[in-house]
């Protein structure tokens, strides 16, 4: 698969998630087959101010390539600066997405994220500011719009096709839905059969038989999947498998916890010891989701603070459950 000049070993992505697809985990998910991984969420103002906690999302890794950065914001011109002075000169950048689909309320209340579909000639005029200045493929991440009586991605699909966007990938659920509910694929297979340019459908992908479904019942391009990546990369792998008609069998438990231990270990190389403690707990949760007796050890993990500590809990759990 191609978007734009990047070409793609395969088309099942990782989508971005604020607060976990950062370097570690994209670098997990690329190793277990992920065609393209995207980064968190980065906003262009505080790019602009010169945050540096900001500048610090923008970190990549060789191993991760092709990647994708995204970032948010709803001033064009700033959103274009970001791209000219930022993005366009990192060799080691692939593709730029646009966040138009963040439902969270922190970030629509500044107009930002999925609040820009209420807007459509907003959304021209930043999508007509950032291509006219991009050297790289430019991609847009929406929902389905806004609420029920507002359902308008098709309408923002159409602009950018004719703004030069290279892709568009579609969470199919309205923002009012948040994460509840269903997922709505006969919307993608929509905009997939009305649009000219790739079309990656989003949203209820967290087995691999369901990446298959949603390729099969809509017909698009590829798919990008978020929550069900969540303590699980191999999802990738497993898919890859399906679709070559291979054997796509779940990791065992001594995978788990050594998967788990290794982003333990990349966390901490790249954030410190004592970040990346913290935030490997919410991962070593999800990890451990629905094995035996793991309440009990999730709660021991939340109280740890050393990275030697929380790797000889992992171990003792699973030597205990061997």
């Amino acid at each position: 698969m191609r978007i734009g000049n990047v070409e793609l070993e395969n088309n099942i992505f990782l989508a971005p998630m604020a607060g976990v697809t950062d370097l570690a985990f994209r670098i997990l998910c690329k190793e277990m087959g992920a065609g393209l991984v995207v980064s968190e969420m980065v906003s262009s103002k505080g790019l602009y101010y010169n945050d540096s906690s900001t500048r610090n999302l923008l970190k990549v890794d060789p191993k991760e390539r092709p990647i994708a950065i995204q970032i948010f914001g709803s001033d064009p011109r700033i959103i274009a600066y970001i791209v000219e002075t930022y993005l366009n000169p990192r060799e080691d950048i692939d593709i730029i997405d646009i966040n138009m689909g963040c439902p969270t309320p922190k970030i629509v209340k500044n107009n930002d994220g999925c609040a820009l579909m209420k807007n459509p000639s907003l959304v021209r005029e930043i999508l007509r500011a950032v291509v006219k200045v991009a050297n790289k493929p430019v991609t847009i991440k929406i929902r389905m719009g806004w609420d029920e009586e507002s359902i308008n991605g098709l309408e923002i699909g159409k602009i950018a096709e004719e703004e030069g966007v290279s892709a568009l990938t579609v969470h199919a659920r309205t923002r009012d839905m948040l994460y509840s509910g269903k997922a709505d694929w006969q919307y993608i297979k929509i905009l997939k059969e009305s649009l000219r340019i790739p079309v990656i459908g989003n949203g209820d992908i967290f087995e691999p038989e369901d990446a298959i479904k949603m390729l099969e019942i809509t017909n698009c391009d590829g798919v990008a999947i978020a929550r069900g990546a969540q303590g699980n990369p191999w999802i990738f792998r497993r898919i890859l498998n399906l679709m070559e008609g291979k054997d796509a069998p779940p990791p065992g438990l001594d995978e788990i916890i050594y998967t788990c231990i290794r982003h333990l270990n990349l966390l901490c190389s790249i954030k410190g010891e004592r970040v990346g403690v913290r935030e490997m707990r919410k991962h070593a949760a999800w990890y451990l989701k629905g094995q035996r007796n793991s309440n009990e050890i999730k709660n021991l993990l939340n109280t740890i603070e050393s990275r030697v500590e929380m790797e000889k809990v992992l171990l003792d759990y699973l030597d205990k459950s061997n």
